[in-house]
């Protein structure tokens, strides 16, 4: 691979959005870093679901090209023999109807239909999606990075200004609302519930009136229950009481999960913006600073889109 002369690129921040980001500039032959705070095991990426599916983004209809960029790629994933930690797994998106993913996903995956009413109770979509192990694609993608040439380091940034290269990548999320600084951008706090699956293999999001979402997510290491959207809310400790209520809510929705031996609890809080925030902007030195923050609770589905869009912005 032939190094492209004209300096390095530092990403900062090591989650999903970072990650991708950088394995995509290294794998155009750029010389590339990521700068992270926390181990990629230990970012806000590493606790999600992970559905595809474009949730709590703006703005939707950008956000749906960079996901449908990102489904391309996680298809192809999931039919490789690498272990990226990918599957495509059928399940059900309540209170979403066929017409309504028609207008967007039609042709992208293959039979969409409305869920019968063994399946859901009530409108929903019945469908075959992405569905992400993170504690096994986070890993990957690093492993990937490093064979593309990449670094990563561990490092605390509290101004672009310490940064040593001629392009800077901002990736850092909830970070940025300090670092940029951003006040826009603000955590959602979720919380989950990873129980010993009962034997379930689908997938199932239901969204209720008040715009609750419960949700089970069948992963390797166990059945993933959620989940919670609580607005500026920064405790990463989770709440005993709210846990109880998540299983009681999806026990609700599949009878068997109620017993379920609990494995663990995960917390994470989504850096939510009014819109995503992926944009060239400058240093005071002149330097070039490229914007890719502000995903809200869709990282996982934009990423390789996203990625794709910094390509273009740090390239010109």
């Amino acid at each position: 691979m032939t190094r492209d002369p004209s300096g390095e690129i530092v990403v900062v921040g090591g989650g999903v959005i970072g990650l991708t980001t950088a394995l995509v500039l290294a794998q155009q032959g750029r010389r590339v870093r990521v700068w992270t705070r926390d181990a990629v095991e230990a970012t806000t990426s590493a606790v999600a679901g992970a559905l595809w599916w474009p949730y709590r983004i703006e703005p939707v209809a950008t956000a749906r090209l960079w996901a449908l960029r990102s489904l391309e790629v996680y298809q192809e994933l999931a039919e490789g023999a690498e272990p990226a930690g990918v599957r495509m797994v059928e399940g059900v998106q309540g209170e979403v109807r066929p017409d309504e993913a028609d207008a967007w996903l039609a042709g992208r995956v293959p039979g969409l239909r409305a869920a019968t009413a063994d399946e859901y109770t009530g409108t929903g979509l019945w469908v075959r999606l992405p569905l992400i192990d993170m504690p096994a694609h986070l890993p990957w993608l690093r492993e990937r990075f490093a064979a593309a040439g990449g670094v990563v380091e561990t490092r605390t940034v509290s101004s672009f200004a310490e940064v040593d290269a001629p392009v800077v990548v901002n990736c850092t999320g909830l970070a940025a609302r300090e670092l940029v600084p951003d006040p826009s951008v603000r955590p959602v706090r979720g919380q989950l519930v990873v129980v010993e699956n009962p034997g379930i293999d689908t997938w199932l999001v239901s969204t209720d009136a008040t715009g609750e979402h419960t949700y089970l997510f069948p992963q390797p290491g166990g059945l993933v229950l959620g989940g919670t959207s609580e607005e500026d809310a920064w405790s990463l400790e989770p709440d005993p009481a709210t846990a109880e209520a998540i299983v009681r809510r999806c026990a609700a929705l599949r009878p068997e999960v109620a017993g379920a031996r609990v494995l663990g609890h995960r917390v994470g809080l989504r850096p939510t913006r009014p819109a995503v925030r992926l944009e060239r902007d400058t240093l005071p030195d002149g330097r070039l600073l490229v914007h890719n923050y502000g995903h809200g609770g869709a990282g996982v589905t934009v990423a390789w889109g996203c990625a794709d869009e910094t390509a273009r912005l740090v390239s010109g």
